[in-house]
């Protein structure tokens, strides 16, 4: 049974959205403050967290960029707010997903189950080696010459999909899938960007990177 902390302190929305969990068989604690819902979520394990936006104590902003500090727990934001301005801060505070009020239950549970699979396959594996780098998937270590590289939670998970597969072409569409889930509104372009971040990490100056672009097909990685 999957532990879902739901941080909401809209009464009445918590109580249908813990009641439509648990009906599927999801094991939920509801807090419906900022700094406790920061204080569970740092405390206790958990398979998923939602998280509003608007708190008191601490908006769901903060409390998320707080948890990445120290967990990577997948995240789904809920919010009133659904400009383009709102859903890329709350991304780029760590959440891994995002939804609008008012939303039905049905694409909540999917976009949920969507990010449970995501986590699940993301934590399997030993660790992957190539060249002077070395992956840690259940650690989420990366060491290049056995010095830790500082990745953030993107950058690691594509090179992840990367290193598991390969010897093998991932297209833009397969990395957004695998990281960023079927039901993103994110611009494909945004899997450049961040192929671009990481190759500034891992990359040695002066030689080939190790993220080789294949033009009009996607990115991969030679053994």
């Amino acid at each position: 049974m999957n532990r879902i902390l739901l941080i909401e302190d809209e009464k009445n929305l918590a109580r249908f959205i813990e009641l439509e969990l648990q009906h599927v068989s999801y094991s939920v604690t509801l807090v419906q403050d900022g700094l406790a819902g920061l204080r569970l979520a740092l405390e206790e394990t958990w398979d998923l967290i939602l998280l509003d936006l608007m708190l008191p104590g601490l908006n769901g902003i903060e409390l998320c960029r707080r948890l990445r500090l120290e967990k990577q727990t997948p995240v789904i934001m809920i919010t009133a707010r659904d400009g383009l301005s709102d859903k890329i801060n709350g991304l780029d505070s760590g959440a891994d997903d995002y939804i609008a009020k008012p939303f039905a239950i049905e694409e909540l549970l999917a976009r949920m189950r969507s990010l449970l699979r995501r986590a699940g396959s993301l934590c399997q594996g030993q660790l992957l080696v190539c060249q002077d780098l070395q992956l840690d998937p259940l650690g989420r270590t990366l060491t290049k010459g056995g010095e830790v590289l500082d990745l953030t939670k993107r950058e690691f998970d594509i090179l992840l999909v990367l290193m598991q597969n390969m010897g093998r072409v991932m297209t833009r569409e397969k990395l957004m899938e695998s990281v960023w889930g079927y039901e993103t509104d994110v611009d494909m372009k945004v899997v450049d960007v961040y192929i671009s971040y990481l190759r500034g990490k891992i990359d040695t100056p002066g030689e080939p990177s190790i993220v080789q672009t294949l033009r009009g097909l996607g990115y991969v990685i030679r053994k």
